[in-house]
Order: structure tokens, then sequence, then C-alpha cells
């Protein structure tokens, strides 16, 4: 229902991602993007996680293929002169090397590559990925076109199983992209959840649900986008709001409630 985003948490990530799953999480997501992610630490705190009894088929492991306009060019997992193809085979291996393991269970470009010819050799490439039982999934993050995501979904012989965006207002909530995604068998990930829509969780709307529900508002919205499809990265550093926050499974909004809220997306 939900995913442990490991995104600027910079030296505290083996802390917080090893807390994150004893806490209950079974997703976790990073990236091969030094700028905005410790990969490197990820692999840490699963290597010591499964020295504590945790089992690396319990965990559902996502990680993701940056093009070089998102890297740091000081300090990326390619070179700069790599042809795309190249630069895509380094962050892949550099990712397994990280993660400590062979099998990716979840594998996203991070956003959309120009040319689109590249696109679709970077795409052709990560479904050999796929196809060699390396990676169990692929996906797309950062993309808001529907007419490219459905470029993508029509010439992909291994289907895309994930978008991964920005969850807010300006997008107008992926409306289109979210009806596509579900009538495709796609999974939405929402990412920004909570501070991109703080004008939601401090509406009266929600501070009643919470009342009723003796919940927070967070619980409330992060269980709201679940019941509409949605599922949600979560990205906390407080242990309490781990642990309030997976108790989402707890209750359900009804109908109207949902309605509710659905009038601000």
């Amino acid at each position: 229902m939900m995913i442990y985003g490991t995104a600027w948490k910079k030296e505290q990530t083996t802390r917080l991602v090893q807390e994150a799953v004893l806490c209950g999480f079974r997703a976790i997501d990073t990236a091969c993007q030094p700028k905005h992610y410790r990969e490197d630490l990820v692999g840490i705190a699963l290597e010591n996680l499964y020295k504590e009894g945790i089992k690396r088929n319990e965990l559902f492991i996502q990680t993701k293929f940056t093009p070089i306009e998102g890297q740091d060019i000081n300090n990326m997992p390619y070179l700069k002169e790599d042809n795309v193809i190249i630069q895509l085979e380094k962050s892949f291996k550099k990712s397994k090397e990280n993660l400590k393991t062979d099998f990716i269970d979840s594998y996203i470009l991070h956003s959309p590559i120009y040319p689109i010819s590249d696109l679709v050799s970077v795409y052709t490439k990560m479904q050999e990925f796929y196809e060699n039982n390396e990676v169990g999934q692929l996906g797309i993050s950062n993309c808001y076109d529907l007419n490219l995501l459905m470029y993508l979904y029509d010439i992909a012989k291994i289907k895309p199983k994930v978008l991964q965006n920005r969850f807010y207002a300006q997008t107008n909530y992926d409306k289109q992209l979210r009806e596509f995604c579900k009538q495709k068998g796609i999974t939405y990930q929402s990412f920004w959840s909570l501070s991109a829509n703080a004008h939601i969780l401090a509406s009266n709307e929600l501070e009643e649900l919470s009342f009723k529900y003796n919940k927070s508002v967070a619980q409330i919205f992060y269980r709201f986008l679940t019941q509409i499809n949605i599922t949600p990265l979560n990205g906390t550093t407080s242990k309490v709001h781990m642990l309030e926050d997976l108790q989402i499974q707890e209750f359900t909004l009804k109908e109207d409630e949902l309605n509710l809220i659905l009038k601000f997306l």
C-alpha cells in the first residue's frame, strides 16, 4: 500500500531505511542518482536487515536509471562521454552492486529522454534486463505527457507497470494519466503527496474526518490515495509517523467521504 522513499536522506539513509523496514515497510524506492539519493547506503541498510532476519524475498526494491540531465556531472555512475546505452548499463550494474542484489523488483526510467529515438533505445535495453530475469517490472517516472506514455506503452514489448509522478495541482493531479494507468493495469505511484498538498491537509473536510476516525490528517489522506488506486511514496524521517502511516489499512473511508476529498483534485 505504501513505499518508503529514500530521496534526500543523505547520511541518514541507512538508519532510516532500517527503521522503516523494522516498523513494517516492505517496499523501498531509491535511484542511482548520487545528487539526491544514497543508493549505496540503502544497500548497507539492506545488508544489516538481512543479518537481523529480514529475507530478501520479503522486500520490494525499486530503483531508477537517471539520465545525465538529472545527474551531478561531477558525481554520477557513468561518464558524460558515454552513449546513453552505456550510461544505462553502467547505472544498472552500479545499482545491483549498491543494493547487494542480482534482482531488482522494479526498474524505472527516472525521466523521459529526448530525442524519442533515445527513449526507445533505452527502454528496449531495459526490456533485456527483464527478459534476463534481472528485473521484475519496468516503469517510468516524471512523465506528465499522456501521449508520450501512450506511445511508450504501444511500442513496448514489456509493458510499463509503473508511473511514478509528483502528485500536485499544477498537473491537474494527472487525471488523464491516472485513468490511462487504470485502464492498462499500470500502478500510479505518487510522491510529494503531502508536501505539495498542504491546502488539502488543512481543509475542514480532512480535519473532520481526522476527528471522526481518530487518525491524523496525513493518515486520512494516505488512506484516500490508496482507495483511489494510488500507491504513495512516504519519505518521513519520524518513527512515530512511520508506524502511524502503516496503520491506514485499519480503516476504510466511505464513498461520500472519498468524494469530499476528490473535489479538491
